[in-house]
């Protein structure tokens, strides 16, 4: 017995999502089948205004309602601070700490050759121009702990050594990287926040 075209369709929407398989799918379709109507018109509306509603912050490309972000945009944050990260998830899981007070770059995602994702699809060189314009005094790279952020952060230790040697200013930069409590192959995203106040506080010279 085939379902019913509109069913079928909805299923095949959240396969295409990742971590969903074709039961979970199933399960997700057949439950939204199920509540009310003013439910799932609030779904489909809060579902449209993902993409219409938000935008992509032209300074440190985080995920937001306006451009700047209100992280770029407050004045109270440490300018010369500056923490790279793989996501939006990211950010926001360091903000729930509240031990971390600078800004933010996001990658939005990490080198992976096996999936052919090189420098040149993440938001590497506009990180490398923040860092020639900007007066940090401190980069610190906090992408996961496994094999593809430890790439993704070598990757941009040895681009901004070549920046040092290139610019005066840049000589005392240092740059660090993420440290003690996050366990290796974990995700920064899933980090409780005592763990991630000591990954903050534990940060070494890289």
């Amino acid at each position: 017995m085939k379902l019913p075209r509109p069913l079928q369709k909805l299923i095949d929407s959240f396969e295409q999502l990742p971590g969903i398989g074709p039961k979970t799918a199933s399960r997700l379709a057949f439950y939204l089948l199920h509540v009310p109507q003013s439910y799932l018109d609030d779904f489909a509306r809060n579902l449209k205004e993902l993409k219409t509603n938000t935008v992509r912050c032209s300074i440190c490309f985080n995920v937001a309602e306006s451009d700047p972000c209100p992280v770029c945009n407050d004045q109270n944050r440490n300018k010369t601070l500056l923490c790279v990260v793989e996501a939006p998830l990211d950010v926001l899981a360091l903000e729930k700490t509240g031990q971390f007070k600078g800004l933010y770059h996001v990658l939005h995602g990490a080198i992976s050759p096996l999936n052919n994702i090189g420098p040149e699809e993440l938001y590497i060189a506009q990180l490398l121009e923040r860092v020639k314009e900007g007066d940090f005094k401190e980069i610190m790279i906090a992408t996961n702990p496994n094999m593809e952020g430890e790439a993704t952060a070598m990757y941009i230790s040895n681009k901004i050594s070549k920046l040092k040697t290139q610019i005066s200013k840049l000589k005392s930069l240092k740059v660090t990287r993420i440290g003690l409590g996050l366990p290796t192959g974990a995700d920064l995203e899933y980090a409780d926040e005592v763990t991630l106040t000591r990954a903050i506080e534990g940060r070494r010279e890289y």
